[in-house]
């Protein structure tokens, strides 16, 4: 029985960087083993099934398949379906009026809890944030572009890989992976 998981994959076809055609993209991954894959915009968002369920498993396929037949390494990392679901519906600034101030840093693996407690005293104008094991909520009142708290910076603070995504590309993965 298969089960449908997403990739996320970090700093593909940003600012003319690590161009992949998500055509060329999705043929590859079925060569792999992934199974009904399908993307979302040019960023690398992947919905797919497969009957593996190791997270590690699967982020190393991936990985593998894009240094073999693209050249360059993708941070990439995987998720079930009901994870999205769960970050979602956990968002504290969820009753914001204005979604495209929403953004998720998704995590890779849970930050050290000192880290974490270190990164809870940042603090910028204009801007908010909640920590999780998962994700780094941010509430951006001026939009990411200009936001000090970016997916570099979470990075280098918590010691983690991460991608970020805003509330639409979440919400519309949530939406590909409904039943």
């Amino acid at each position: 029985m298969s089960k449908t998981f997403i990739a996320l994959l970090r700093g593909i076809n940003v600012s003319g960087q690590k161009k992949i055609k998500m055509a060329e993209l999705r043929i590859v991954l079925e060569g792999a083993g992934l199974k009904n894959v399908q993307t979302y915009i040019q960023s690398g968002n992947i919905v797919f099934d497969i009957d593996e369920t190791g997270k590690d498993n699967l982020q190393d396929t991936i990985t593998k398949a894009i240094q073999r037949n693209f050249g360059f390494d993708v941070p990439t990392l995987v998720m079930q379906k009901k994870n999205v679901k769960q970050i979602l519906e956990a968002n504290p600034f969820a009753n914001e009026d204005e979604e495209n101030k929403l953004y998720y840093v998704l995590l890779k693996n849970p930050p050290k809890k000192e880290l974490a407690q270190q990164f809870k005293q940042i603090h910028f104008e204009n801007e908010d944030f909640h920590i999780t094991d998962t994700c780094v909520y941010l509430l951006c009142k001026n939009g990411y572009g200009r936001a000090k708290l970016n997916n570099n910076l979470i990075e280098k603070k918590l010691r983690v890989e991460a991608t970020t995504r805003n509330q639409k590309t979440m919400k519309k993965l949530q939406e590909m992976t409904s039943d």
